[in-house]
């Protein structure tokens, strides 16, 4: 397409303008759900209360980018000559849409100039951190502006292996949604009008937290021990004992579950389809994929697990260790780099349609009790 993005995406915001407009007209009092008093300890699981353009978490589908699957999107966003995997950028046919963002306002003009130049920025400032923590604070180069976004960032990172520049262009594209630590501090510090540097850092805060941004960490750490416990090449039974034992001391299976889907994570899967193709006979590879085929049953067997099937930590670490990239403690930064292209593009949504502070009730357990009509003994 001969059009920018600005003029592709500004024909786009009256439209949807007028569709939220006519929607609320006629069902701004309809109820969507009804909110327990566990939902309200529980970190509000399952609550409907949050309004998120560029994607959504589906409990069987996984995430969806504007109403597109992972596969789909795989399929329909731009790819590098003689690459297969698709390019983390905006604009063209293949790609309109899918993490758009919007100008229409002169505030949302200032929102998106600030978001691209994020977006831009933000390899080379994460480039420069990995070079001065494992590299002896070696140059980044200059960016190459023949090439695209991920190459780029690999080329910054120090590393040229093709096959690694078409993971990171898989890794970058593959992940975010509204409601999970990170993208939801950006959309509520974002609601307050503050710019995307701030709506990022509050992301960047909650991704984090251990229990958030460094599952994928701990899923290595695991699968580290368990390789020296039982050996390179273990048999199904002595896992499946390994596992049961595992349960039964308390602790959980790292990489497997999650707080919303109840299917194979869509993220793993298309990370296990490249390992499949590029690395079969890895040994980390190999125990991930026994594992797959091990965990799911003893979970089920067990009975505990809403969703015993594996999520995209318990793969993405074991491919950047395959590729040279050991370094744990970055690999959270690289989650960070990955998410900035789905808040960004929703915080400029979420200024052009003019969507308001968010401030929701909250309640003490006292008056909580009053309202349910508790009565203690």
């Amino acid at each position: 397409s001969s059009q920018n993005l600005k003029d592709v995406l500004a024909s786009m915001i009256p439209k949807e303008q007028a569709k939220i407009k006519s929607f609320r007209q006629q069902h701004g009092s309809t109820a969507i759900g009804q909110i327990t008093v566990d939902m309200v300890y529980g970190g509000m699981r399952g609550m409907k209360g949050l309004i998120y353009e560029t994607s959504v978490l589906d409990p069987d589908e996984g995430i969806r980018f504007r109403g597109y699957s992972i596969p789909e999107c795989q399929k329909l966003l731009p790819k590098a000559a003689g690459g297969e995997e698709p390019l983390a950028r905006c604009g063209g046919a293949g790609g309109r849409g899918l993490w758009a963002a919007p100008v229409s306002t002169c505030l949302s003009q200032f929102v998106y100039e600030d978001a691209m130049d994020l977006i831009a920025k933000l390899p080379c400032v994460a480039a420069k951190i990995y070079r001065n923590l494992y590299r002896e604070g070696s140059s980044i180069g200059a960016i190459d502006p023949n090439l695209d976004w991920s190459h780029n960032f690999t080329n910054m990172l120090g590393y040229t292996d093709p096959q690694f520049i078409e993971l990171m262009r898989l890794y970058l594209t593959i992940d975010h949604e509204g409601g999970n630590v990170s993208a939801h501090p950006s959309h509520l510090v974002g609601s307050a009008l503050s710019d995307p540097y701030l709506a990022f850092a509050a992301a960047m805060n909650g991704l984090a937290g251990p229990l958030h941004g460094l599952a994928n960490q701990e899923v290595l750490l695991w699968l580290t021990d368990l390789q020296k416990e039982l050996g390179q090449e273990v048999s199904d039974e002595k896992l499946r004992d390994f596992i049961w034992n595992t349960l039964n001391s308390g602790r959980v299976v790292p990489g497997y579950g999650h707080a919303v889907l109840r299917k194979t994570d869509p993220r793993y899967t298309c990370q296990r389809e490249f390992a499949l193709k590029h690395l079969p006979k890895d040994p980390l590879f190999k125990l991930v994929a026994q594992l797959y085929k091990i965990v799911p049953n003893v979970l089920l067997e067990q009975g505990k697990a809403k969703n015993p099937w594996p999520n995209v930590d318990a793969h993405s670490g074991v491919l950047l260790q395959y590729y040279g990239m050991k370094e744990m403690n970055y690999y959270t930064v690289l989650f960070g780099v990955s998410r900035a292209l789905g808040v960004l593009s929703q915080l400029i949504w979420s200024r052009a349609l003019g969507f308001p502070l968010e401030r929701p009730k909250s309640m003490s357990t006292k008056g909580l009790m009053q309202l349910v009509g508790y009565k203690s003994g």
